[in-house]
């Protein structure tokens, strides 16, 4: 009850414009071969924050860009003191211990240390977190580093130590290591489940049986969505690993001595299995009477049951499956590919508008059926440039990783999401869009943007007066910077308690352009700061 009633508090606060972020820094000793340029980190800190107690590093794949701009959980972890980190593009799936990735990591955390004012990114605990491609990461991450590693999360992912790796290759070899006393879990979705990832998570438990794994079935959800139970269940995660782990007298003025778990004083829950038999009851770990070999780790009661829970939430209930129109056109399903529908989109030609509309299926997409769920098929934003209106309609918008990345700037994907009720499991259907990065049909267009001057922090609101010599109206994304865009003005967000002055803000001016009459214009930057 209480994580329901969180999300139904939370779900109307939602801010649907584009996350911010406040800083961002090249990782200047590494070219990435997706933009033949520096990547950047982009750091969130949640601006009530005086002192940090843990940051969250990932790597750019695709639903690690879903947890970090929602709001929900941005919410959360400003109540847990936990900052957000970004690279993008991604630097490095394996994670060789010792590698020149880490090298630059410590750099890029020590280079915004200074630009932010929160000096303690030096030594702040870190949570490495990755998506599928990069869901290795995490495990190899905290073998580099079990000294300044909070907790893990592999996100639709892996085991530690798998031979099944995200990225498709040999893993790396660990050798006396281990990550023993370090919570860590791995969450896979209903519908991407392979039994052969899941054994690797159990036989490392035998093998370490000091370790602290936990494993989450993400009842009615596929490989790219995160819902919003499964962002508060890694939000209490992340809680509760802050809780036993930072001791006391940690004040965040220097590195903390990061107590090591017992797994002997959490929780037993037995591994998520359909097959029909009576479920092992979790308890204690001294008391726990089910095959501990098919049992996971869990911090507590508290988490032991809300992962019962999400299993009993899809018990004996029956499958559904979605169908999508896009703009009333309804793509092809195919059933070999990876987002199943696929279309091809020219905004220029066809509008920055996205009408999506959503309908119970049969398991082939081809008719529509009668019965199914009683909930309303809604749409959520996975990752790329897009901006949800509502829970419909979305706009093409660029944001904070620009146009550079030929690979993956033009990349949307949605997905369709039927709730389940008492009769029917909850339903998910991604959705691929792919437009062009840019429009080249058409006369050439170019933008002038004025200077922005300085402003003092008190300032909340600044016009923005860009144009194009075609006369087309302009369009802008906040690049870096506590700032929005609100009806062609810049919006000053909450600035963070301890950011350092002056502040940078970086705007981007673009016009997309209209096929036929006029192609896309080169994107302008504008920059300006904030000062005391």
């Amino acid at each position: 009850m209480k994580l329901f009633s969180m999300i139904i508090f939370l779900i109307f606060t939602v801010n649907i414009n584009a996350a911010e972020w406040q800083w961002s820094e090249k990782l200047t000793d590494i070219i990435s071969g997706e933009i033949n340029d520096n990547p950047t980190g982009l750091l969130w800190v949640p601006p009530s924050c005086e002192s940090l107690n843990a940051i969250i590093i990932s790597q750019q794949n695709m639903s690690e860009e879903t947890l970090f701009e929602n709001m929900m959980f941005r919410a959360e972890m400003e109540k847990a003191g936990v900052a957000l980190l970004w690279i993008t593009p991604g630097i490095d799936q394996k994670w060789e211990i010792n590698s020149e990735s880490q090298k630059s990591l410590d750099k890029l955390l020590d280079n915004l240390a200074s630009k932010s004012g929160y000096n303690e990114l030096r030594y702040t605990p870190v949570i490495p977190l990755g998506h599928s491609a990069m869901a290795t990461f995490p495990w190899n991450y905290t073998i580099a580093n079990p000294d300044r590693t909070l907790a893990v999360i592999s996100l639709h992912g892996d085991a530690p130590r798998t031979n099944l790796t995200g990225y498709g290759r040999d893993n790396i070899d660990w050798g006396r290591r281990n990550i023993d006393g370090i919570p860590g879990i791995m969450i896979i979705g209903e519908f991407e489940w392979w039994e052969a990832r899941v054994n690797p998570a159990l036989a490392f438990r035998m093998v370490y049986p000091e370790s602290c794994i936990s494993f989450l079935m993400d009842g009615g959800r596929g490989h790219f969505d995160v819902s919003d139970k499964t962002m508060l269940y890694i939000a209490e995660f992340i809680k509760k690993s802050i809780e036993t782990r930072l001791p006391d007298s940690y004040d965040g003025t220097s590195a903390p001595q990061l107590i090591k778990l017992n797994p002997s004083d959490g929780w037993l829950a037995h591994r998520w299995k359909d097959d029909g038999k009576k479920r092992p009851k979790p308890s204690h770990a001294a008391s726990y009477k089910g095959d501990r070999h098919d049992a996971f780790w869990y911090f507590d009661k508290e988490m032991a049951d809300m992962t019962e829970e999400r299993y009993r939430e899809i018990k004996n209930k029956k499958k559904q499956y979605i169908g999508i129109t896009i703009n009333d056109n309804k793509p092809e399903f195919n059933k070999e590919t990876a987002a199943n529908f696929s279309i091809d989109y020219d905004p220029s030609s066809d509008g920055f508008i996205l009408n999506m509309k959503g309908f119970y299926t049969d398991s082939l997409r081809s008719k529509n059926i009668k019965y199914h769920s009683d909930k309303k098929i809604r749409f959520e934003k996975i990752c790329g440039p897009v901006t949800a209106i509502n829970d419909t309609t979305f706009r093409i918008e660029f944001f904070s990783t620009g146009f550079e990345n030929k690979r993956r700037a033009g990349g949307i994907w949605l997905a369709a999401c039927g709730d389940g009720d008492k009769n029917y499991n909850s339903a998910v259907q991604q959705i691929e869009i792919k437009i062009p990065i840019a429009n080249n049909d058409g006369k050439k267009q170019t933008i002038t943007f004025p200077e922005i001057k300085n402003i003092k922090k008190n300032i909340d609101v600044i016009p923005l007066t860009a144009f194009s010599d075609s006369g087309l109206p302009i369009e802008y994304y906040i690049k870096e910077g506590p700032a929005s865009i609100k009806d062609g003005n810049i919006i000053i967000n909450r600035i963070p308690v301890k950011a350092a002055f002056p502040l940078k803000v970086t705007v981007v001016a673009w016009q997309y352009g209209k096929k036929g009459d006029y192609s896309s214009a080169d994107p302008v930057e504008n920059s300006f700061y904030i000062t005391e």
